[in-house]
């Protein structure tokens, strides 16, 4: 038996002083096939271990449905293969710009404290999780060796009862290893977030010594541990492509790991957000302000690229490693890529010829996607202005997230959350029709749990329409898509092709003079494409495609534009 232990203010692994040298790699945000690649990239990086999240909203889609739940443990498995040890952060809430902070949707109670109903479902949860966490830690023959306690939580609240009873429901499931909270280097977030007794860490990219100072004077006696440090950046749809220096990523590094602490680099590699499970972020002091969905790609300019090759960060990450550990395996060959080429769109279908009539509800005001059962995807409202009535302004109040308004079979107008809404003025009576299509939900801050739809109602002047008729549009199977021959060219369908190709490999497609809209490869959604950047290829890996004919979807909302590309490397802004 192994055991994986606190002594003396150091981590001791079977009874010899050890210093944690990780990287963060979300099993959600790579496909399996590529798990191994990956794990032997952080490995020749120097490291020693791995760091993943857990989101719940993934595993637990509605209420009490279960889905995907042996993907942690299989992961677990390949890393301790790898000779990887293993961080398990298994939330309730994560952050990690995973739409809502990696809660459900359909949560109701009081999310992120001790309010019983939400202990409840969080309880339900940890019962179908945490056995496969328990059953594979250090003490158990297994490679967990330490486990979080919820995440960031004193960005957040101060309920030392809600964090008490997580950590009691770990150790209640079988948890031995040593659990842990990280937080900001502050006195409020760690006087908010850290629990008596547990190990506290924090989360930094920057000035080691004055994180580390400050963790000291509020846990003098618990092993320094920079939990995240953020070696690169995330991107929001239309601002700049962030990147990070590697020359100042590794100055950092090296503070850190000269400050005889251990270290959990975010991201080692980061992945893909692939179908609608990005996230967004609220600017302001106080995260209030304006909203800001997250890209396709969680590329996070770390040292292992979306598509698993090397980058220069990576190169000087694995020289300051290599003088904290011994016996650096070579580093693993880059994954091949397509060679360029093209798909013509031979097929199409108007979105609306494929809609269920079966699907549509009716209710006085406009239902949300969460009423409707709906994650993500687009709702079509439809409903009538009387006459009647001279011409006045239509509204859409409370828009989550982005709308096509149609009058008459017309449109009228794109409105965007938060962007002022051209003013639209029609007489009556007239057939108004609101295309709402859902991005990211807010996951972090105080505004998590946001809904989608139209919250706030649709008026003609000061008068609520009512009797509004909705209907939910899926976008998770197109199996059932009956395509006509021809490309269109009409926004707001859906287009086929081939691609062809000879030898799996990755590819980085790209959509030029298109707008804004979804693909698909093989039935898979990649995730979502927009003209106004900063991302402009979306990554498709190996494992998605065959040889031979593959089948390439996409759903155009705005405009259509020239053939699709099959591009030699990514366009991240």
């Amino acid at each position: 038996m192994r055991h994986f232990t606190i002594e003396g203010g150091t981590f001791h692994l079977d009874g010899q002083e050890f210093r944690v040298l990780s990287g963060a790699m979300h099993y959600f945000r790579v496909l399996p096939e590529q798990w191994r690649h990956r794990l032997r990239m952080l490995r020749a990086m120097g490291l020693n271990t791995v760091e993943t999240y857990v989101p719940w909203n993934l595993h637990e889609p509605r209420p009490g449905e279960f889905r995907r739940m042996d993907e942690l443990g299989a992961f677990l498995d390949a890393a301790a293969e790898e000779g990887l040890l293993a961080i398990v952060r298994p939330g309730p809430y994560i952050c990690a710009e995973w739409d809502n902070g990696g809660l459900p949707a359909w949560l109701t109670g009081t999310p992120r404290t001790g309010d019983p109903e939400y202990l409840a479902y969080v309880g339900r949860f940890f019962d179908e999780l945490i056995p496969a966490v328990a059953e594979r830690q250090v003490t158990k023959g297994g490679n967990v060796i330490m486990v979080q306690v919820e995440n960031e939580y004193g960005s957040y609240g101060s309920d030392q009862v809600y964090l008490r009873h997580l950590a009691d429901e770990l150790i209640g499931h079988g948890i031995e290893v040593p659990l842990f909270t990280s937080d900001g280097p502050a006195d409020f977030f760690l006087t908010g977030g850290a629990i008596p007794g547990v190990l506290a860490t924090v989360n930094f990219g920057s000035d080691p010594e004055k994180a580390f100072a400050t963790l000291r004077e509020h846990r003098p006696d618990d092993p320094l541990f920079c939990m995240e440090f953020w070696c690169g950046w995330f991107d929001h749809w239309g601002q700049e492509h962030v990147t990070r220096d590697p020359a100042d990523a590794a100055d950092i590094l090296e503070r850190i790991l000269a400050a005889g602490a251990s270290v959990n680099i975010y991201m080692a590699h980061g992945g893909t957000n692939f179908g609608t499970w990005a996230g967004a972020n609220r600017t302001g002091e106080f995260q209030h302000e304006e909203w800001r969905p997250t890209i396709t790609s969680y590329d996070y300019d770390a040292p292992i690229d979306e598509h698993g090759a090397p980058t220069e960060k990576f190169w000087r990450f694995r020289e300051v490693l290599a003088r904290y550990t011994q016996d650096l395996p070579d580093v693993p060959p880059t994954p091949a890529t397509l060679p360029p080429s093209r798909v013509a769109l031979t097929r199409s279908v108007r979105l609306a010829d494929t809609l269920d009539p079966s699907a549509e509800v009716t209710a006085p005001a406009p239902p949300s996607f969460e009423d409707l059962g709906l994650d993500h995807g687009l709702v079509r409202y439809r409903t009538e202005v009387p006459g009647p009535r001279q011409p006045y302004k239509l509204t859409v109040a409370g828009l989550h997230d982005r709308a096509h308004l149609f009058v008459d079979g017309e449109l009228r107008a794109v409105l965007e959350r938060g962007a002022e809404h051209p003013v639209v003025e029609t007489a009556g009576p007239a057939s108004i029709e609101v295309l709402v299509e859902s991005m990211g939900r807010t996951n972090y801050g105080s505004l998590i749990g946001e809904r989608k739809g139209i919250l706030g109602g649709i008026l003609h002047t000061q008068q609520y329409l009512h009797g509004v008729r909705a209907t939910p549009i899926p976008l998770d199977d197109i199996s059932k898509l009956v395509f006509r021959e021809g490309f269109s060219g009409e926004p707001r369908s859906f287009f086929r092709g081939e691609l062809e190709v000879g030898e799996p490999a990755d590819g980085f497609l790209a959509l030029p003079g298109w707008g804004k809209g979804y693909v698909w490869v093989n039935g898979f959604l990649i995730g979502r494409y927009w003209e106004r950047g900063p991302q402009r290829t979306l990554y498709i890996p190996a494992p998605l495609l065959r040889a031979g004919t593959n089948e390439l979807v996409v759903l155009e909302l705005d405009r259509t534009g020239g053939e699709p590309e099959i591009r030699p490397a990514p366009e991240l802004g």
